[in-house]
């Protein structure tokens, strides 16, 4: 199984007609993801890679039944294209651009909690379910399906974890990229909560990096949870003040240093991993 998306999902672009959505849909249909269309306001009636083009969600929801939607738009555009899907419907949305501002993604995410909609990102690489739908960015060369999930702030953690699942025989069942900006649609709890409730998902990945609350907020879920969750932390040697790639990723102070985080995360049950390598040999400890 997997979470979120698999091969019955039906996905739309919404940016089907730019550049970046009309080269990550190729990707994404030669990977195998059900993609049923995509919008672009005044383009509507347009085909790309065979796939029709709406002006509006609710006409590509009504005329396609999609009900999983990646976005592929400038970051100002984010905001209102993320409630237009909202509220037509899509229980599922992956928000790809980055420095969104903040106020927008509050809104994006009040909205979608209104909606009952799940949101990861924004700046996030996406989600793959290996070997069934593949939506954003992803390298799909790094993914096998397997029985290990993954959810990252950061994408090429992401890849690097898969990749290291793969080539040890574990696989994965589905990877989440929450995404690297400030605020974001889903947090660490939430997802780790969609994998304790996946039986195919016999462990989880939780990759997480320095600055902010996501990994701490994860403590009160890890501490229930059945399904083991293995940790790492990006920036161990980050300096204060310093930020470190994501806009989210900076540390004030002793707050959200890398050291903490894996502190509370260990203190919650989870194994800590201080490097790749570790991974697999947890995962082997466990039994997984």
């Amino acid at each position: 199984m997997a979470i979120l998306v698999d091969k019955n999902s039906r996905v739309m672009v919404q940016g089907l007609t730019g550049g970046a959505g009309k080269f990550h849909a190729s990707r994404m249909l030669e990977y195998g993801t059900n993609i049923v269309g995509g919008t672009s306001p005044g383009k509507g009636g347009l085909t790309v890679h065979d796939k029709p083009v709406f002006d509006t969600v609710e006409e590509c929801v009504k005329q396609t039944g999609a009900d999983v939607s990646v976005i592929f738009l400038p970051a100002v555009a984010v905001k209102e294209a993320a409630i237009e899907a909202i509220r037509a419907g899509i229980k599922f949305l992956v928000v790809i651009p980055e420095h969104i501002p903040i106020h927008d993604m509050l809104h994006i995410r009040e909205e979608a909690v209104r909606g009952g909609t799940t949101v990861i990102g924004g700046n996030t690489a996406g989600i793959i379910s290996p070997g069934q739908a593949n939506l954003g960015i992803m390298p799909d060369i790094a993914f096998t399906p397997g029985r290990v999930g993954t959810v990252s702030r950061s994408g090429s953690i992401t890849y690097y974890v898969a990749d290291t699942l793969t080539r040890t025989g574990y696989g994965e069942s589905t990877c989440v990229g929450l995404g690297g900006d400030p605020v974001l649609g889903s947090t660490f709890d939430e997802i780790l909560l969609k994998f304790e409730e996946d039986p195919e998902t016999k462990a989880v990945v939780m990759t997480g990096e320095i600055g902010g609350v996501y990994e701490e907020r994860a403590c009160g879920v890890i501490s229930k949870m059945k399904t083991p969750v293995l940790a790492m932390v990006g920036g161990i040697f980050a300096p204060p003040g310093k930020r470190m790639g994501h806009a989210g990723a900076i540390v004030e102070g002793k707050m959200g240093t890398a050291k903490e985080k894996l502190e509370m995360l260990a203190g919650a049950g989870a194994h800590p991993c201080k490097t790749f390598k570790d991974i697999p040999e947890t995962l082997k400890k466990l039994g997984v």
